[in-house]
């Protein structure tokens, strides 16, 4: 599948260096990355599906920039801080290189050209597919971008782009304080982003093994600053394919709802399934979500006994137990 707006952009005036490395920085599973010559292409992806998917497509893909790229490429993500940081590693990265950004309307690409143009001549723009792509000489200029972990205003380490950064979120807020003192000897918590949860449940009554399972890298880097257990294990894994080491006695999670900007419920559903697939058949999960999203008939699906515990106008937090038969 063709890149339109880089094929466009390579039509116009971007010039792809004869030798050196590139980088591509955030690229999703199915990101169209023709025309770049494969095998000079480094991907920088921490999200787990999209490394596994990009390396299974025959790239070579790291969690974080290694440097120096003779060109580097941008893919904006949509949270703000994310893009901006982003930005100034790929400038950083790049010492005598070009830096070329491309991104959506939706992820904000309008905004990051004109903040850009501020600080440095840039080339194109050039507009196709809901989108804008455009380059400039790489600069020192947005060194200010750059934004590291840094604690939250509750006083978690967390990191650009990864969920619920500034603050704790209500609903993990509401399964922490709903959860019961008792919760099992082995427990698994599925997309454990930064920790809170995790970091809120080690004082449960006779918890031997906690194992925290994320698929955003950064987000679980995190997590292993914040806690400090000798019952805790990390896991960078596609909660939907982890190959748990252990049967666990309860699940606990906050899983997430969308990969756009529309609600996905089938998301959460697969949580529940892999929830199902590590229980013991004594087992319990506990999850929360926003109202609106039909949990319970997937729950019911995987389990005998599925009840609401708590919540409020906007979350419930809801219990399944007695794990139905494989």
């Amino acid at each position: 599948m063709e890149n339109i707006r880089l094929s466009l952009a390579l039509e116009a005036g971007l010039t792809l260096p004869t030798e050196g490395a590139i980088a591509v920085f955030r690229p999703r599973a199915d990101t169209p990355l023709d025309p770049l010559p494969r095998t000079r292409v480094e991907a920088i992806q921490s999200f787990a599906p999209d490394h596994t998917m990009l390396a299974a497509r025959g790239y070579t893909v790291v969690t974080q920039e290694t440097g120096p790229y003779a060109l580097s490429i941008v893919c904006l993500p949509r949270a703000k801080d994310e893009a901006r940081d982003l930005i100034a590693c790929a400038m950083a990265a790049t010492p005598n290189g070009t830096v070329v950004i491309d991104g959506t309307k939706t992820d904000g690409i309008e905004s990051v050209l004109k903040d850009m143009r501020k600080r440095t001549p840039v080339s194109g723009p050039i507009s196709k597919a809901h989108g804008k792509i455009f380059w400039c000489a790489a600069s020192d200029a947005f060194a200010d971008w750059r934004k590291l972990p840094s604690k939250n205003a509750d006083g978690y380490l967390t990191a650009p782009g990864v969920f619920s950064a500034d603050k704790v979120d209500r609903a993990s807020k509401l399964l922490v304080q709903t959860l019961p003192q008792k919760l099992g000897r082995r427990v698994a918590d599925l997309g454990a982003g930064w920790g809170y949860i995790s970091a809120n449940i080690l004082d449960r009554d006779g918890l031997e093994s906690l194992h925290l399972v994320e698929a955003e890298a950064n987000a679980l880097d995190c997590a292993r600053q914040t806690i400090s257990d000798d019952r805790v294990r990390f896991h960078w894994a596609d909660v939907t394919r982890w190959h748990h080491p252990e049967i666990m006695d309860a699940v606990v999670m906050n899983p997430p709802f969308h990969t756009s900007r529309d609600a996905d419920p089938t998301i959460g559903q697969a949580f529940i399934r892999a929830a199902h697939g590590m229980l013991s058949q004594t087992g319990k999960l506990w999850l929360v979500a926003n109202r609106h999203l039909p949990y319970e008939s997937t729950l019911s699906d995987f389990f005998n006994e599925v009840s609401e515990i708590g919540g409020d106008g906007s979350f419930k937090v809801l219990e399944a137990a007695r794990p139905r038969r494989r």
